[in-house]
């Protein structure tokens, strides 16, 4: 159960510095987290570490648009087969 709680306090410092868009713990945040439950997140991390500096440090997000698309994908995959472009969009009409 301690290295449960170690994951958790380890992916709660994380989640604070993108929160607080600080990024001068982040090489201390990977050599906590390489010996511990979440190291395969921790690689993928140290293998971009250019790209999550970038994102932690940037203003910009593309979570809107991205919202859009992972919505989109769902109304198709939830009429897939059952009906064709003019039903999807009918369906997709009021939100625009």
């Amino acid at each position: 159960m301690p290295a449960l709680v170690e994951a958790r306090e380890i992916i709660a410092a994380f989640h604070g510095m993108i929160g607080k868009r600080a990024h001068d713990g982040l090489d201390s945040w990977i050599a906590r987290a390489e010996t511990s439950l979440v190291s395969s997140v921790c690689n993928g991390i140290s293998k971009d570490h250019g790209a999550v500096l970038s994102a932690i440090t940037s203003p910009w997000s593309s979570g809107q648009v991205e919202g859009q698309i992972t919505r989109l994908k769902l109304v198709t995959r939830q009429m897939y087969g059952r009906a064709k472009l003019d039903l999807l969009e009918a369906r997709l009409a009021p939100a625009l």
